[in-house]
């Protein structure tokens, strides 16, 4: 999940601060705006240079994120909202840090904040939904699991298959083994994702044949050989709890 998080921010979410442009002075609406979320719209009524500023700290938070550097992350977050504080996005991130300190209540609380400003965000209920799951709140992830398999885009195939297969696996906590059994067999090895190999290598696991799912894990990984596509997947089994995680079971148990 971890480094999934803001991935799909990014994916995902609305336009970003720093790409709103401000109106011009003789349109009392540009196209652009008239797209964009209440929130949004009063972006671009700040000053230029604090717009200018709210986008290096914002540009400093993401960059912070992806190298893992979790407290200067949150420091920059902090810097943004002093400028601008109706930005789903930076609620977003604040949550995605706490997910990485394994706090989830802190997450969760983000992450709502977040859908106050822009509910039908998809990145956003998905992180919800990811939080559920790694506290083994199963049937809650599963059915926003599904809510936001309905919103990704179409030619998102990446995203679509691996929130599939955190369905799949929820299927297995709840005892739907009929489901899991389908949905372990819904795609092949001609499918431009990892899916196939990661389906395959859950149903090894639950038969406690931990040769079998290596073997498959590592034909995903000799086929995907970009550690940024295999990530997430792999980071799902640790979460899910087939793969010891780092941190050792932190999450209250909840099946």
């Amino acid at each position: 999940m971890n480094r999934f998080l803001f991935t799909c921010l990014l994916l995902l979410s609305p336009l970003h601060a720093q790409a709103v442009a401000a109106p011009n002075a003789d349109e009392s609406e540009t196209p652009i705006q008239a797209e964009l979320l209440p929130n949004q719209k009063d972006f671009p009524n700040l000053p230029e240079d604090a717009r200018t500023e709210f986008a290096k700290y914002f540009g400093d938070a993401n960059r912070f994120f992806q190298q893992k550097r979790i407290f200067e992350c949150l420091d920059a977050v902090s810097e943004a909202e002093a400028i601008f504080s109706q930005s789903s996005e930076l609620m977003n991130l604040r949550g995605s840090c706490y997910v990485e300190m394994r706090a989830f209540d802190k997450a969760t609380a983000a992450f709502n904040e977040a859908l106050k400003i822009t509910p039908k965000n998809t990145s956003i209920r998905f992180n919800v939904g990811e939080v559920l799951f790694v506290t083994k709140q199963w049937q809650q992830a599963a059915d926003i699991f599904q809510e936001v398999m309905r919103e990704i885009p179409e030619n998102n195939t990446a995203l679509s298959r691996l929130v599939e297969f955190k369905i799949l696996l929820c299927k297995v906590k709840l005892g739907q083994k009929a489901e899991f059994s389908i949905l372990a067999q819904k795609y092949d090895y001609q499918d431009d994702s990892p899916y196939h190999y990661y389906a395959q290598a859950a149903q090894a696991y639950e038969r406690s044949d931990l040769l079998e799912a290596e073997e498959w894990l590592g034909r995903a990984s000799r086929i995907f050989q970009d550690p940024n596509v295999i990530a997430p997947w792999q980071d799902t089994l640790v979460e899910f709890g087939y793969i010891k995680s780092f941190y050792g079971d932190d999450s209250p148990s909840a099946e």
